[in-house]
């Protein structure tokens, strides 16, 4: 059974930094493209960032150059560096497992989620 335990969330203030985690557990980890979504209220759920099995990592336009997506295979968990937050980067932010090894951008390419972490920025 895939589990998936999203931490680090919290309320900032703007221009400040958090760092997610996603610990993975029932799965192979290492062969697994791992993405971040998120959801603001009253909004469709959209992509964040995703890292591939190899390590290579796509980006959100909006967020490009202000977070960072990694992983450790060792410890089987992905995390979502993000720094000079935003107000509107408030949302529920959630980790998934891709159906393969690759990039994945459409929510669904993936098929486990977390259960989400609240990141709040204020300005």
């Amino acid at each position: 059974q895939v589990q998936l335990a999203e931490s680090g969330g919290g309320l900032v203030q703007a221009g400040d930094t958090l760092r997610l985690s996603c610990a993975a557990a029932g799965l192979t980890f290492s062969a697994i493209g791992m993405g971040w979504f998120r959801q603001a209220p009253g909004k469709e759920r959209e992509f964040v960032a995703a890292i591939n099995w190899a390590g290579t990592t796509t980006y959100l336009d909006s967020v490009q150059g202000r977070f960072t997506i990694s992983r450790d295979n060792a410890k089987n968990t992905v995390y979502l560096q993000m720094n000079s937050l935003k107000p509107e980067d408030t949302a529920v932010y959630y980790c998934a497992t891709g159906r393969g090894p690759r990039l994945y951008t459409q929510a669904r390419d993936y098929n486990y989620w977390g259960q989400g972490t609240q990141v709040t920025v204020s300005s």
